[in-house]
């Protein structure tokens, strides 16, 4: 069956009875939009990877074949996606993102290096820094004619005196996808402050029609020295709970720290992870996430239809990923009032660092994704 078919047989109680996060957290008539996982069908190819390595007994650590493989896969799939020349020895893994967000600030930047954050932003980047001793300097973006847009003077006031930029493209919560000329802006920037980038670009698989994602680090020979780019199959294929990471360092610099680093700091990377994300970025895996794009372009479209019935909530349908955001302020509506008046759980964007918006995750079925417009379109 292909995913229109499977998509169709979901229900709710099926969905309850799988015990993901988002619906094991839900009861009633309850919707989970709050996390960022999907209800779509696991890529045949990555399947039958995991019931091979399983059945052979891979459930130890991570054999280093193994995760050469995953480096490969990922550089080939950089470059025949995005066209970005990645070499094999510079793609290393590490469990998810914000470890490899960790693993940046612990052992790539200086202890005493400010991280700045664009907001509304992914939560945990807006936690993590503190966690770990770093002071966090936010940017508020501006909402011009609904897209959220980075001040280039803002930036360069809080990376004076260098700092390390944390970049996400494709955006999370706002699902827009940076343009070239943006980019540049960006590292100009970077460039004079002396500043380093952490470059979040896991949801660059899932960029629909119209968009066209660019690695940050592949821009220039600047950049390239300048950015840690991290990237997963995880948002694309749904893997995050088999922990596989990619690392990508296109500086020699970082490099150099990474192998200088104690082992134990970079340990931890699920082979199971591995296997299937190898699986993903094959030409099988490949064709599956197009049709899982496909799906989800048509879900972001009917969301799109049923929220124009209601106008006073700001609303830009996302040009990548399955994150919906959601400007609750020109309608006078509080997040918290979604909840409690719709039974849809999204994230307050407060927690994103901007107040009054609503992120929502809507990898899940047409059907689903219908009941949920409807449900906010009516408030």
């Amino acid at each position: 069956m292909d995913i229109e078919q499977l998509m169709g047989q979901v229900t709710i109680e099926r969905l309850r009875a799988r015990g993901s996060v988002k619906w094991s957290a839900t009861s009633g008539d309850q919707l989970g939009a709050f996390i960022a996982e999907s209800d779509l069908p696991l890529a045949p190819a990555v399947t039958e990877a995991l019931h091979a390595a399983v059945a052979d007994g891979l459930t130890g650590y991570l054999p280093a074949p193994v995760a050469a493989a995953t480096g490969a896969a990922c550089a080939a799939f950089q470059q025949q996606r995005f066209g970005w020349a990645v070499e094999p020895g510079q793609v290393q893994l590490l469990p998810d993102v914000l470890g490899a967000f960790s693993f940046t600030l612990s052992h790539l930047v200086g202890a005493a290096t400010p991280v700045v954050l664009p907001t509304p932003a992914y939560m945990p980047f807006l936690e993590l820094p503190g966690a770990l001793g770093h002071e966090l300097r936010t940017v508020p973006m501006d909402l011009i004619d609904g897209r959220f847009v980075l001040d280039p003077a803002r930036l360069e006031t809080a990376l004076a005196g260098g700092g390390l930029l944390v970049l996400i493209n494709p955006h999370n919560p706002t699902g827009q996808v940076a343009t070239r000329e943006e980019l540049l802006a960006v590292a100009a920037v970077v460039e004079r402050t002396g500043a380093t980038v952490f470059s979040d670009e896991i949801h660059s698989p899932l960029v629909y029609s119209g968009a066209q994602h660019v690695p940050y680090a592949a821009l220039d020979e600047r950049t390239a020295a300048h950015t840690v780019t991290a990237v997963s199959a995880s948002k694309g294929w749904n893997l995050p709970g088999l922990t596989c990471a990619q690392l990508i360092l296109t500086s020699a610099e970082h490099r150099q720290r990474w192998d200088a680093t104690p082992f134990v700091s970079r340990h931890g990377t699920s082979p199971l992870g591995a296997v299937a994300a190898t699986a993903a970025y094959s030409d099988a895996g490949v064709a599956h996430l197009d049709a899982s794009i496909d799906y989800l372009q048509r879900g972001r479209d009917l969301f799109a239809a049923r929220m124009a019935q209601a106008p006073a909530i700001g609303y830009t349908p996302p040009a990548a990923t399955y994150i919906h955001l959601l400007d609750l302020r020109p309608a006078g509506i509080e997040p918290a009032e979604v909840a409690q008046r719709t039974g849809v759980l999204g994230t307050d964007g407060t927690a994103c660092g901007t107040p009054g918006l609503l992120r929502l995750t809507l990898a899940t079925s047409h059907a689903v994704i219908g009941e949920i417009a409807d449900r906010i379109a009516g408030l």
